[in-house]
């Protein structure tokens, strides 16, 4: 019973000694834009890629493609540099606004799984009167639900679990999501391990909690894009 009260203590003194709540809230709103960007943005190009006809395509397309070859740490500090140029210093807006013009392998994959739609449908809409836009709002965007699913939850986890990003563009502290966070209570609170293990399990929760609500959008969405393409 005194090892459970300990654990139960830790648990206790994460919420009242730390600014969980503001962590998690921070954490929470870049999840969202950056799926919400991923979904728009990313599906938008595939689009682009995969049903219209214009000069140079494929090659815009090999282009994209290309860039999953460039490291990420290749073009860190040039990023850095121009967000600094931009005032976005110490934002969020470096953390998810990139996040809108889509992202190289999430517009691959959205762009395999849209080839392997009917064009019948399109051109059954432009009968109808549907334009570019609607064409993409009411048939592409129904039918690649499963696809999306998977983005969303490839977002969701690359972005929770994002530690470099918040390190380099944000110092202040109230600015921090929960993996900023937890480098946080292990600078400021190094020796407390049990505080710093207690907050860690509360950082796996929702992870946890998303895998098991959307397991079968995931497994369908991966097994249906490997169809597709």
């Amino acid at each position: 019973m005194a090892t459970l009260n300990k654990y139960a203590n830790n648990y206790r003194d994460v919420l009242r000694q730390v600014p969980l709540w503001a962590y998690v809230k921070n954490s929470f709103l870049l999840v969202g834009l950056n799926i919400v960007g991923q979904i728009l943005g990313s599906s938008l190009v595939a689009y682009g890629f995969a049903r219209l006809r214009w000069p140079g395509r494929e090659f815009c397309f090999m282009l994209v493609l290309a860039t999953l070859m460039i490291p990420a740490q290749v073009t860190m500090i040039p990023v850095f540099l121009i967000f600094k140029y931009l005032g976005w210093y110490n934002t969020l807006r470096p953390l998810w606004v990139p996040a809108f013009f889509g992202s190289a392998f999430y517009i691959f994959l959205l762009r395999q799984f849209m080839r392997g739609i009917p064009s019948d449908l399109e051109d059954s809409a432009k009968i109808d009167g549907c334009g570019f836009l609607g064409t993409y709002g009411r048939i592409i965007l129904p039918l690649i639900k499963p696809a999306l699913a998977a983005i969303g939850i490839f977002t969701f986890m690359g972005v929770w679990n994002d530690f470099m990003g918040p390190l380099i563009y944000l110092s202040d502290q109230e600015l921090y999501p929960l993996s900023l966070g937890l480098f946080a209570l292990q600078v400021f609170r190094g020796g407390n391990f049990g505080l710093m293990m207690a907050a860690s399990v509360l950082m796996t929760v929702p992870v946890v909690l998303l895998f098991f609500a959307a397991q079968r959008h995931f497994i369908q969405g991966i097994t249906l894009t490997g169809m597709k393409a």
